[in-house]
């Protein structure tokens, strides 16, 4: 009986054990499900923005799921994969670039309009434009955040255009 006493709190300190390690895994599990649909949605408002395949100037999606690839630290997206042995055209990589600029509309440090020929930093894969170079700076302390603001931008840009049509 002086047994049974004793192994009475170690069992039940192994199932809160136990149900602790589930619980913890069931959390890890969830947050990784909803960094994976935050970044889907990332990545569809960043077509929706670019707009155009840098190689064939075809509009991404119309050949299936864009493909996502890297170019120097830029991520961006190509129309379908046989575009992944293509080269990019200049034309086609000013008018993305002009694209992001453009949904962009301001500085995220500064809050105000971008000017003409903005400078522009790549964080995570992701063209920011600034309105001037120490703006860098204030981006790469607070990536996230900048990125984040930007989304808001973007997804802002998206809806003006289309009340617009």
């Amino acid at each position: 009986m002086n047994v049974a006493r004793m192994l009475y709190p170690v069992a039940c300190v192994l199932i809160v054990a136990t149900f602790a390690n589930g619980q913890e895994s069931a959390n890890r599990q969830e947050r990784t499900e909803r960094e994976e649909r935050a970044q889907i949605e990332h990545d569809r408002l960043m077509i929706s923005v670019q707009k155009i395949c840098p190689t064939s100037g075809e509009k991404l999606g119309a050949h299936g799921a864009p493909v996502k690839v890297k170019v120097g630290k830029q991520i961006i997206f190509l129309c379908c994969k046989g575009c992944l042995k293509q080269k990019i055209d200049p034309k086609h990589w000013a008018t993305i670039h002009a694209n992001f600029a453009k949904a962009q509309r301001i500085c995220p440090v500064m809050k105000h309009e971008l000017p003409k020929n903005p400078k522009w930093t790549i964080v995570d894969g992701q063209i920011i434009y600034i309105c001037c170079p120490p703006c860098s700076k204030k981006i790469a302390a607070d990536p996230k955040s900048y990125i984040r603001q930007l989304d808001k931008l973007y997804t802002a840009s998206l809806k003006s255009e289309k009340t617009r049509r």
